[in-house]
């Protein structure tokens, strides 16, 4: 009986309980279809992962999952290959994936607003009917005002005259917000503004009343809460506050069908809530955004921030001391600045390549990128020579978790699965709210 009645109906679920994307496919096919069998609404991961590989997992998601059981695809902003949203979107639309989790946006962008009003029509009592549901995973009140809106006019008179929406889509979303739900996120691992939920959740059930009110929506914007839920006093204070569903995150991570080595998951399981720390984004290294990333058994989180200083303070890879040159090359890259450079330019569009060349700024992010992008990719292999330089982004909450299930079967990974995680943590949360309000009567 946890959370709203009606987003549980929407999205056919046994639980109002979703599972978060988590990048590069961590959050996978096994993943997403393990929860859908269950009830639990589960997000792939698309961001670095290839268009073929992400089509793919489409087909086979769906394949598994015929008889409408949830799943749904995360889709995450990319100011530096902006193109990539667009054929992402393509794609959900060309394989008819009606429900994605929106992370990192600052703004609407023309992409998502075009998955958003596709397919718009109404029924027989004149009610806007829509196709394509977009859930949105954000932490400032401003970015969820834009998502509480309709889509923008300019982008939808931009489609218009394209030919890429009709006429009728076109009238009918203005009647429509752009996210059918959102999911306000506190400090999470990975990208993170580092927000307090129960500063950020208020203010933006405030926001929601003050939207509604003034585009007289009839479709009801239900609010979830992500960020620092992994054991069931979490959960309950995100109930308590009203919230209509809870996300979880890094706690599936470190579960059977996680996407990522076991040597990571190994590292995981071990650690407390203090066990993490943060990291630059490689993404928005001009903005010193932030990442929450494991702390416990590796070097990323002080090397990443190293890297970052060393950026900051120079402007061009030839103007970096000579001291600070050979420590770069000798403990982070193990070759030349020359080596990591070409090693690295294959990740980059030839656009952005030929402005580095111009920009020895620029050149020098590119190149510090490339640690950042192999230390990923070691903890996705379990690279032992680099064990010490894995990128795991995690937030505390997994630590909470492991406190939570030590001295059950549970404490060992390889016994912990999503959708086994998600139907025991919102048990247990029930039983703790049970409890609570039994206490409260006996006071009284």
């Amino acid at each position: 009986m946890l959370g709203n009645p009606k987003f549980k109906e929407e999205y056919n679920l046994k639980y109002a309980y979703t599972i978060g994307g988590m990048y590069r496919g961590i959050s996978g096919e096994r993943l997403v279809i393990a929860a859908g069998k269950s009830g639990l609404l589960g997000f792939y991961g698309t961001v670095g992962q290839e268009y073929s590989k992400i089509e793919n997992a489409i087909i086979n998601i769906q394949k598994a999952l015929p008889h409408g059981e949830p799943y749904g695809f995360n889709l995450s902003a990319d100011l530096i290959n902006p193109e990539r949203e667009n054929k992402i979107c393509e794609l959900f639309l060309q394989y008819g994936v009606r429900t994605i989790e929106t992370s990192g946006y600052v703004t609407i962008t023309k992409p998502l607003v075009k998955y958003r009003v596709k397919g718009l029509t109404t029924n027989s009592f004149g009610d806007v009917v829509v196709q394509n549901r977009i859930i949105a995973k954000l932490s400032r009140p401003e970015v969820a005002e834009y998502f509480m809106s309709p889509p923008p006019q300019r982008i939808i008179d931009n489609l218009l005259q394209e030919g890429e929406i009709t006429e009728e889509e076109a009238r009918l979303s203005t009647r429509i917000p752009m996210a059918s739900d959102i999911c306000v996120a506190g400090d999470s691992g990975g990208h993170t503004d580092a927000a307090n939920g129960l500063v950020v959740l208020p203010s933006i059930f405030r926001l929601r009343s003050e939207m509604i009110e003034k585009y007289g929506y009839s479709h009801e914007i239900r609010l979830g809460v992500s960020g620092g839920i992994g054991t069931p006093t979490a959960a309950s204070a995100a109930f308590m506050m009203g919230a209509d569903f809870i996300t979880t995150g890094s706690i599936n991570q470190c579960s059977v069908e996680a996407e990522i080595s076991s040597v990571a998951k190994d590292m995981m399981s071990s650690i407390n809530v203090q066990d993490t720390g943060y990291a630059p984004a490689w993404d928005l290294y001009e903005t010193s955004s932030k990442v929450q990333v494991l702390k416990r058994g590796t070097l990323y989180q002080v090397r990443s921030n190293k890297l970052h200083s060393i950026y900051t303070s120079y402007n061009s890879l030839d103007d970096i001391d000579e001291k600070v040159k050979k420590q770069l090359e000798e403990n982070y890259f193990k070759k030349s600045l020359e080596e990591v450079y070409r090693e690295v330019k294959p990740y980059f569009d030839s656009k952005v390549l030929e402005q580095a060349e111009q920009n020895p700024k620029l050149k020098m992010a590119i190149t510090f990128n490339w640690y950042y992008i192999k230390s990923a990719q070691w903890a996705l292999d379990g690279e032992a020579d680099n064990q010490t330089d894995y990128q795991i982004l995690c937030g505390s909450s997994l630590g909470a978790f492991n406190q939570w299930v030590k001295g059950t079967n549970m404490e060992d990974w390889r016994n912990r699965h999503v959708d086994k995680i998600g139907i025991m943590l919102m048990n247990e949360t029930a039983t703790h709210l049970n409890n609570y309000c039994k206490g409260m009567l006996n006071i009284q």
